[in-house]
């Protein structure tokens, strides 16, 4: 019953207003009611974009943790193969030419982009007579890495090794182009010195010394310098 007079008496006093005011109060009441809903779809929104940009930021967490977990894997491995290469390479030094050649072989199986393990797998079968194979196996690396300046020095080394002395002297030039490397220097004198050619020899040989006072000794006992041993020049630069 009280709730039938409060209509009553609302519906009363709504009725004084003209149609004019009516019609103002009814524009404030839908603006008020069309704000409220806003306001509410305005905060859902903000909501669900602030859940996105959380499962986004966890997603990219994620992604970070899991990338670095494979970087770390793929420095793991290189290191591995780094210091295994470079036992192939101390063996070839000792002259264990099979033993070197092995090595090397496992760690291209691991990886075959691995151009340092061609690089020493080839100037090691130009050693145990295979030029061919040799140098088929130097070219690989530096396809896989032209600007590697040992496997250029290795290249040219092979050449001098088999006598095609102007091949060599171009590869040492091409090696210098990386690398002021005194075995590159040291490579042109002794091609000039087998040749006769004691100024170019004693030039080299001079920019050898410069980068390591211990091509000296080297060169005191070096027959390729037999031809020019007798010239003042080289005299003077060995004394």
């Amino acid at each position: 019953m009280s709730k039938i007079n409060d209509n009553k008496i609302g519906n009363k006093i709504f009725g004084r207003f003209s149609v004019k005011t009516k019609l103002i109060i009814f524009l404030i009441l839908a603006i008020v009611a069309g704000g409220s809903v806003l306001l509410n779809n305005t905060s859902k929104k903000n909501k669900i974009n602030k859940d996105n940009q959380n499962v986004k930021t966890s997603i990219k967490s994620k992604e970070k943790k899991e990338i670095k977990k494979i970087d770390e894997t793929k420095n793991k491995k290189q290191e591995e193969l780094e210091k295994k290469s470079e036992e192939g390479r101390k063996a070839f030094f000792n002259k264990e030419y099979e033993k070197a050649i092995s090595i090397e072989n496992e760690v291209i199986k691991e990886d075959e982009n691995f151009y340092k393990a061609y690089n020493i797998k080839g100037i090691t079968l130009c050693y145990s007579g295979n030029f061919k194979e040799g140098m088929k196996n130097i070219d690989k690396a530096l396809k896989i890495n032209p600007d590697f300046g040992y496997g250029r020095f290795n290249k040219a080394l092979a050449y001098e090794l088999y006598e095609h002395f102007d091949e060599a002297l171009k590869w040492y030039d091409k090696a210098l182009e990386i690398e002021k490397y005194e075995w590159s220097y040291y490579g042109k004198a002794s091609i000039y010195g087998r040749r006769g050619d004691a100024k170019n020899t004693v030039k080299y040989l001079k920019l050898a010394i410069e980068k390591s006072k211990g091509v000296k000794e080297e060169a005191k006992t070096e027959k390729d310098f037999d031809p020019v041993r007798n010239s003042k020049e080289f005299k003077e630069l060995i004394k």
